[in-house]
């Protein structure tokens, strides 16, 4: 394989952070008060939270708009409820996203009052025509378990066929894969790809040991290997075809 790509290695220490009494949340970039003029977005990727809520906790009604939010649950359940009247309960193995679109008021809260929520929250801007906002969930547990790489949401056409859930952008789709330790997964081929380890380590062709909680930004991404460690990993993965510059 001939190499063409560029990977920017961030570490899950460098994270930017906020902590209550009931949430433990890191970004990827910069989110509400943490700006860093420098660490904006990533191709189309403009939030990559990492949230623990405690038991009974959760944020309340709150405004979005224009914004594709796609959730994924490692552990516990998240509960959801929104002004278009859609109300869903997530948990791990169950993809979900909410469509801002021209504007919408949702709530999410830990689905528990005895246990923590733990769930990784991505926002990616959507295309240019306006969007109805709307919620979609789907159960991708059984291929998950199996160990097979996951489309768990895209606007691309060439996963239309595959694709658990659509989003309302062209160039962009998520990809996650559990692994086995030592399994082995690829990198999408695409300009962009955005590489999570939201739980377990992996070798990343080319860069090296990421461990949990760190990330990966490639340019160019062509293919590179990704090595589950002994104790295997789950990875999320954004494939990117454009970028906001």
């Amino acid at each position: 394989m001939q190499e063409r790509h560029d990977v920017d290695v961030r570490r899950s220490s460098d994270r930017m952070t906020t902590r209550t009494d009931w949430l433990d949340s890191r970004h990827s970039f910069s989110y509400g008060p943490h700006y860093d003029p420098s660490n904006t977005h990533f191709g189309l990727l403009m939030v990559n939270n990492e949230d623990r809520l405690g038991p009974g906790a959760g944020f309340d009604m709150h405004a979005h708009k224009d914004m594709e939010i796609v959730t994924w649950v490692l552990s516990g359940s998240l509960a959801h409820e929104d002004s278009e009247g859609h109300r869903g309960v997530i948990g791990p193995g169950l993809a979900q996203r909410m469509s801002a679109g021209t504007g919408i008021r949702h709530s999410e809260r830990n689905g528990a009052e005895l246990q923590g929520v733990h769930y990784v929250q991505m926002w990616v801007l959507p295309g240019p025509d306006d969007v109805a906002p709307g919620y979609a969930q789907h159960d991708v547990s059984a291929p998950l378990e199996a160990g097979d790489p996951v489309v768990v949401a895209s606007g691309m056409a060439r996963h239309a066929a595959d694709r658990a859930i659509p989003i309302a952008q062209r160039n962009a789709a998520l990809h996650a894969v559990r692994l086995r330790p030592g399994a082995v997964s690829t990198l999408p081929d695409a300009p962009m790809a955005h590489l999570f380890v939201p739980r377990g380590t992996v070798d990343l062709e080319g860069a090296g040991a990421l461990y949990t909680g760190d990330s990966a930004r490639v340019s160019g991404s062509d293919g590179q290997r990704v090595t589950a460690g002994a104790d295997g990993a789950e990875i999320l993965v954004w494939e990117m075809d454009a970028s906001l510059g």
